[in-house]
């Protein structure tokens, strides 16, 4: 990707089509590109849903197992993931001019990217779209891993179903670093979480996938302390494919340094099924029957 030393103009909005096609953001390569479509059918894992929602192409939390990082055709994107992102500037126009009756959809946002990465701090795009979301009366899950999710809380109340999953992989903070290096603190997100259920918004954490756990009893009483009462746990299996170029030594270094096998993933996993008072295991943790109707 062409590099340019422009920054981003954070009073500008995103919507908007004056941005330099190519910027800088600290460190991170962004190309503001229009999009053909907003919205996409679901399908596959999450096909319980109507729609897809990405914001964005790429992401910044670079998470060195993202399934996401395979899927660039260009191999310099795959092997730079985490460095770029593309930004989907006619978002909201695209949205808007949906000729598909939108009320009752059901959206899942998002799927190969996340919305609350850093850079949405400043270009607010997210936030641009969730008032004619709600207005529209779409049903919304949000899926993240960044704690800037508490920013919209005022938005997100606004809807009639509304779900904010949170991602927490580990307790661990040196594995936190090891294979998610680019991510906030777990700290940081539990207590995201927490506050998303202080505001009275439906929550689940997401410990997909999970990681490697030093103490599950203490990775138990966090998680209970957040408020949150749903849960959805998915096995990790550390093996050379599962991560990027340049990740890979580190992190299967880590996993095997901790014991990080299919049997102790299955020890925790009952231990978190024993513990906490609603766990789902993978697919059928992403029911939107189950996510929209708390």
């Amino acid at each position: 990707m062409t590099k340019a030393s422009h920054l981003v103009n954070t009073r500008q909005d995103p919507t908007c089509k004056s941005h330099p096609r190519y910027q800088r953001y600290r460190r991170l390569d962004l190309e503001f590109k229009d999009c053909q479509s907003i919205l996409t059918k679901a399908t596959g894992f999450i096909g319980g849903f109507d729609y897809t929602l990405n914001p964005y192409s790429g992401c910044a939390f670079g998470c060195s197992y993202c399934y996401a990082a395979f899927f660039p055709r260009d191999p310099e994107l795959r092997d730079n993931w985490g460095h770029w992102v593309k930004v989907k500037q006619n978002a909201l126009d695209k949205l808007q001019h949906m000729r598909t009756p939108l009320a009752g959809k059901r959206v899942y946002m998002s799927s190969v990217t996340d919305p609350y990465q850093p850079l949405e701090r400043d270009l607010r795009l997210v936030r641009s779209l969730l008032p004619f979301m709600a207005e529209r009366k779409l049903e919304l899950v949000v899926q993240t891993r960044g704690s800037l999710v508490v920013r919209d809380l005022d938005l997100l109340t606004r809807f009639h179903r509304v779900c904010v999953n949170m991602t927490v992989t580990t307790d661990c903070e040196d594995v936190r670093r090891a294979l998610e290096p680019r991510c906030e603190p777990i700290a940081a997100r539990l207590e995201a979480i927490a506050q998303v259920v202080e505001a009275g918004i439906p929550a689940v954490v997401t410990l997909t996938p999970l990681l490697p756990v030093r103490s599950p009893r203490k990775l138990v009483a966090a998680l209970l302390d957040t408020g949150a009462r749903r849960f959805v746990v998915q096995s990790f299996h550390p093996t050379k494919g599962n991560f990027m170029a340049g990740t890979g030594q580190a992190a299967l270094d880590m996993t095997k340094s901790l014991g990080w096998t299919e049997d102790r993933y299955r020890e925790i996993r009952s231990i978190l099924e024993a513990d906490l008072p609603d766990v789902r295991e993978g697919q059928a943790g992403f029911d939107p029957n189950w996510l929209l109707t708390a």
